[in-house]
């Protein structure tokens, strides 16, 4: 039997970036995605991307929340995680990220389960797979 008050879900990624305005300009225009809220101190800010929120986080945040974190930045190797986006047209968005100053990892390409996944890395250095959605099978959740 589940407790009501552990019961969990996804709420939030937040990276941690040198710069929190000039990172969720990128996403709107390497993406298409809307900023959905800057703080006043510009330390901290979200993108509008469904239930679960796509937040940065200024460096200086992560000491002052008693974290120690490894940097974000471009001309370094990229952290082990990826942020993932969805799509209905890859190709296009990929070419729109690209143009918008992202860094081509991998050029889309279709995967042996019909995906088509390509991969650019953000101003921050930060992963970023454009992909289309999964087709699950019948019966599958």
């Amino acid at each position: 039997m589940s407790d009501d008050k552990t019961t969990m879900r996804f709420g939030y990624s937040i990276i941690y970036v040198s710069d929190v305005p000039k990172t969720l300009e990128f996403y709107e225009g390497a993406f298409g995605l809307q900023t959905g809220f800057l703080h006043e101190s510009q330390l901290y800010g979200e993108l509008e991307t469904g239930e679960t929120t796509l937040a940065f986080a200024a460096d200086e945040m992560a000491k002052l929340n008693g974290l120690s974190v490894r940097a974000n930045r471009a001309d370094e190797t990229a952290a082990g995680y990826e942020i993932a986006l969805v799509t209905e047209n890859p190709k296009s968005a990929f070419e729109r990220a690209v143009n918008a100053g992202a860094y081509p990892v991998k050029a889309p390409e279709t995967k042996p389960w019909g995906q088509i996944v390509a991969y650019v890395r953000d101003n921050n250095g930060c992963i970023v797979e454009i992909c289309s959605p999964i087709e699950k099978a019948s019966g599958e959740v």
